[in-house]
């Protein structure tokens, strides 16, 4: 209810000259000074009068009283009258020393006459209390009550006012006065039928009607009488100040807004100042519900957003109002916060319940960062299972298992009733596999994807279902169960209409390949080969594995033609085709076509893993056609470029052998022992001591073979018979995979042999057993033994392992070195994208983000690298940019990370993506990724909470303060499990009320 409470005075009094009783005889001419002081008093020449009664008084002091006295009170009065600082002490001592003089009860209520006409009200009542009433006449009297009265009004002691107003309300001279207080306090008190009859009573007097017409149009208001608050309020506006004329303005705007005259309620709605110019949340709801009674929606929404923190009725019609406003507007984000805040409040059931309504409908539509989108619907059905519309959510909530993407949470819902939604079970649980699959965690996609396959009640669902449980049993190497499974999967009459069945000829080529059955996975091969079309990746990939099909079972001549399609394809891999091409001419007893494509491609690809292998076959190939010359220069070429190749020791051992079959015995020593000092215990070593035992031999020097033998600690010539037998003791028991008597068999081998023939393979065997077992920290000295030995056939696994094993603990300072020299010695592409990418994750969490970022840069500049590989490079990226506070740098990263990335980092992009259009001023568009984030990705709560921050950032941007500040709430109070974002949106959150308040302290319309 609308409430006015103001002071409007009207006060005149007519001034009198204080009355004095007749002299009494003593006043004769010899009085002429008392006279003339009397005749200055009444000419209100005080200063001067009080002079003369002050002599005058000292001239009759002890010999007239009655003139000592008069005096006395003379100048006490005139002290009064100039304001003097004593004037209250002469007064009293004229009271206190003349106690019979005949003026004493004159001098207080003249006195308190004289305090009232200054309007120093204490003071005079102060004196009225001193007065005797029933001396007074009744004019004195009537005058008296009424001064009294309106002294006690002004204090506030309404009470006493109205005691002694109602004495004169009869007075001629004083009744309209005090009926027009007495009508005011009426009006205050909300006595509006006893405001109305005092009013009435002097409203025919003009000097009241200004001042009654405000009061008369406020009362009317109150009354429920809008039309006639109307008329009222119209008429007293030209004769109203400023701050009169913006209550009038509140009267008659709300009166026409309550007649529901919407069109004539705006104009005067705005005109509204507020209390001490501010709006209140009711003033704000009025003028906005009048714009959207109106249809204009904008300026509704203008002032709905104004009521910050509104928790009462009016907040709760307001934001519901406002979340309409904002859909007719299209604006379906800000209708869904509005709707949220209305359906939180209690305060009027049905409209909660609509909002709450509105609020699902928009979740399922555009995504939502506080909910799951399936929670929100369930709770609407929990909360209102009466509702109209359940039919309509339940269908929703259903959909939303998978347009959410929320298959995490989804989950925990259709558990508790799958039975009544078995479609959305198979469905939800597929898409959840998937999720895991692209995650790695293949043991809980597997579980899924054997979830979805229990309920059938979508064929085609059913085919992928098994499709991808085929991939994840293949992923596990489980090659039997996946080739089984994807037989399945093209038996079903469905598969032809998925989109996996394009791949699974290429699937099952590979099952068969890892199964050993070659024959079988050429001819997948080569139907997958027969249907391709637009994916040139995998087709080159299926051409490369026909061709090792073909080449494993000795079909030489099919396999090059394979191998030509795809080096003519020049993609991924074509120097792998040019090598087994090489290789198989060889097989075909085309030696000299093999010399030439081996030294076409040591040409053509000069930076090939593959380009020592290649050195390796063309020396060997060259020896067998006996051009010994170009042997040795292609070993000597292969030896110079690549020192730390594992064929290093292998094509010096050739060498001495090539020197020892051509009977050069001393150029084939030199070779022999080079071997053997620079790759102790390796095979090619132990090959190495034995062919110089025979030129030795030859030479008839076999003390000095002797001697140079017992300075090799790798060959225990007394032992070497003890040694071998127990290696193939403890090889045997490892070759049929039995791995504890395995572990057993090798630890007892290395600790007989620590420098045996066979101690390099024991060493690595006994790793490898470990690593099976899940005993990984017992594997480390044996790895880290193999690879402190010179580069030999187990190097690069070891190095594999050993980096695995201390990426596992999280150990970087020791895996970084082993990943550097995987790097740099690996042979196979996959080692060196596997040490590349490690180090970039190594190097980020050592916080050397220079570092991580070169190698995460090495991983995307290889063509053979994959997405989800290539995601993890451009985030790392990224993520070192921001934390050096490279935003330029990160947003590019982040722009590309975008393009390609799945699950988690498809969620982190688009958040980031928001971030930076936010920065860049782009707010709707920063909203309609954040929109994007909630929706498709709304599984991943933390940046969808950080998306919510910078939702909130881009509202305020847009001078919409209710949106800010109603995300910004709703993330403090849904997201404290992440305090980094708590943090920031509190920051963000003082930031905006303190600019509001600031706003606030002026009028706002």
């Amino acid at each position: 209810m609308h409430k006015v409470s103001r002071l409007f005075l009207l006060f005149s009094f007519a001034t009198t000259a204080p009355v004095f009783a007749q002299q009494s005889a003593i006043y004769t001419n010899d009085l002429r000074e008392y006279n003339k002081a009397v005749s200055l008093y009444k000419e209100k020449q005080y200063q001067a009068a009080q002079i003369i009664f002050e002599k005058v008084k000292a001239e009759n002091e002890n010999k007239n009283s009655d003139v000592e006295a008069d005096c006395a009170y003379y100048i006490a009065n005139c002290a009064i009258r100039l304001n003097q600082a004593n004037a209250d002490q002469l007064m009293e001592g004229f009271v206190e020393d003349y106690p019979t003089s005949t003026k004493q009860n004159q001098a207080y209520i003249e006195v308190a006459h004289y305090y009232f006409e200054q309007g120093k009200y204490p003071q005079s009542m102060k004196w009225f209390d001193k007065v005797d009433e029933s001396t007074l006449s009744q004019d004195d009297r009537d005058k008296y009550n009424f001064q009294k009265g309106y002294t006690f009004f002004t204090s506030g002691n309404k009470k006493e006012a109205s005691n002694y107003f109602n004495q004169v309300v009869n007075s001629k001279e004083y009744g309209s006065q005090a009926k027009y207080y007495l009508g005011f306090m009426a009006y205050e008190s909300d006595d509006y039928t006893k405001a109305t009859k005092l009013f009435d009573e002097v409203s025919g007097e003009e000097k009241y009607q200004d001042k009654m017409s405000y009061f008369q149009a406020d009362m009317n208001f109150k009354l429920g009488k809008f039309d006639k608050a109307i008329e009222l309020g119209k008429a007293a506006m030209a004769k109203s100040n400023a701050l009169e004329k913006s209550e009038l303005n509140k009267i008659i705007g709300e009166s026409y807004f309550n007649l529901k005259q919407y069109d004539k309620a705006i104009p005067y709605l705005s005109e509204y100042k507020g209390k001490k110019g501010k709006w209140s949340n009711t003033d704000f709801y009025q003028l906005g519900y009048a714009y959207y009674k109106q249809g204009d929606f904008e300026n509704a929404i203008a002032q709905f957003n104004k009521i910050i923190d509104g928790k009462d009725s009016v907040a709760q019609n307001a934001y519901y109002h406002l979340g309409e406003s904002y859909l007719k507007t299209d604006k379906k984000q800000q209708a869904l916060n509005a709707f949220k805040n209305a359906s939180e409040m209690e305060f009027d059931a049905k409209i909660q319940e609509d909002a709450y309504l509105n609020y699902a409908k928009l979740s399922y539509e555009i995504g939502n960062s506080y909910q799951s989108i399936p929670g929100v619907l369930s709770g609407f059905i929990e909360k209102y299972p009466n509702n109209p519309s359940r039919a309509e959510i339940e269908t929703l909530l259903i959909n939303s298992y998978i347009t959410s993407k929320n298959y995490k949470e989804a989950l925990v819902l259709l558990e508790k009733n799958k039975t009544s939604n078995r479609e959305a079970y198979q469905k939800v649980t597929f898409y959840r596999g998937l999720e895991l699959y692209t995650d790695g965690s293949y043991q809980e996609a597997l579980s899924m994807f054997k979830k979805s396959l229990g309920e059938r009640s979508n064929a085609k669902f059913t085919a992928r279902a098994t499709f991808w449980k085929a991939e994840t049993e293949y992923v596990l190497g489980n090659f039997q169960e996946a080739l089984l499974t994807y037989k399945q999967f093209t038996g079903s009459a469905e598969a032809k209409n998925t989109p996996e069945n394009k791949n699974v000829n290429y699937n099952i080529g590979y099952t068969y390949f890892k199964l050993k059955e070659y024959d079988q996975a050429a001819t997948n091969f080569q139907s997958y080969i027969a249907g391709a079309k637009d994916d040139k990746v995998r087709l080159n990939d299926a051409y490369l594995r026909l061709g090792d099909s073909q080449y494993v079972t000795a079909k030489y001549w099919p396999a090059m033609e394979a191998y030509n399609k795809a080096i003519d394809m020049k993609g991924i891999d074509a120097d792998y085709a040019a090598y087994q091409k090489a290789m198989s001419y060889g097989f075909v007893s085309r030696n000299e076509k093999k010399i030439e494509d081996f030294n076409t491609f040591i040409a053509n690809f000069p930076k090939s893993q593959l380009r020592d292998d290649a050195l390796y076959e063309l020396g060997n190939t060259y020896v067998a056609e006996n051009k010994i010359d170009l042997a040795i220069k292609t070993y000597d070429k292969l030896i110079a470029e690549y020192k730390g190749s594992s064929y290093a020791s292998k094509a010096i051992l050739r060498q001495g052998l090539v020197y020892y079959n051509a009977e050069k015995g001393d150029l084939a020593l030199t070779k022999l022992k080079k071997v053997v000092a620079e790759f102790p215990n390796t095979p090619e070593a132990l090959e190495a001591v034995s062919t110089a035992r025979l030129i030795y031999l030859d030479k008839g020097k076999v003390d000095e073979y002797a001697t140079w033998v017992r300075t090799l600690d790798f060959v225990e010539v007394s032992d070497a018979e003890l040694d071998n037998d127990a290696f193939e003791v403890a090889e045997k028991q490892y070759l049929q995979n039995n791995l504890k008597p395995a572990i057993s068999a090798l630890t007892s081998y290395v600790a007989k042999f620590p420098n045996g023939v066979n101690s390099l393979k024991a060493n690595f065997y006994l790793a490898q057993s470990y690593f099976a077992d899940g005993l990984e920290n017992n594997a480390i000295p044996n790895y880290e033994f193999v690879i402190a030995k010179p580069r030999n056939e187990f190097t690069e696994q070891s190095l594999a392992r050993l980096s695995q094993i201390h990426l596992k603990k999280a150990d970087y300072a020791k895996a970084v070195p082993v990943l550097k020299r995987l790097e740099a010695e690996a042979d196979y592409p996959q080692n060196i994208t596997f040490a590349q990418s490690n180090l970039m994750k190594a190097f980020y969490e050592q916080k050397d983000y220079d570092d991580s970022v070169l190698y995460a840069e090495r991983v995307l500049a290889n063509a053979k690298t994959d997405d989800k590989v290539k995601s993890d490079a451009q985030v790392i990226i990224a993520r070192s940019a921001i934390k050096i506070n490279n935003e330029a740098k990160a947003k590019t990263a982040y722009a590309k990370l975008l393009t390609i990335a799945k699950g988690e980092l498809a969620a982190e992009a688009l958040y980031y993506d928001a971030y930076f259009k936010n920065k860049d001023g782009k707010f709707e568009t920063s909203n309609t990724a954040v929109q994007k984030l909630a929706k498709d990705y709304s599984g991943y709560k933390y940046f969808g909470a950080k998306g919510l921050v910078v939702m909130a950032k881009n509202f305020y941007g847009l001078k919409d303060s209710f949106q800010a500040n109603y995300i910004l709430e709703s993330v403090l109070k849904n997201f404290k499990d992440y305090p980094d974002v708590i943090e920031e949106a509190q920051k963000e959150l003082d930031i905006i009320k303190g600019e509001e308040a600031k706003r606030n302290s002026s009028i706002q319309n």
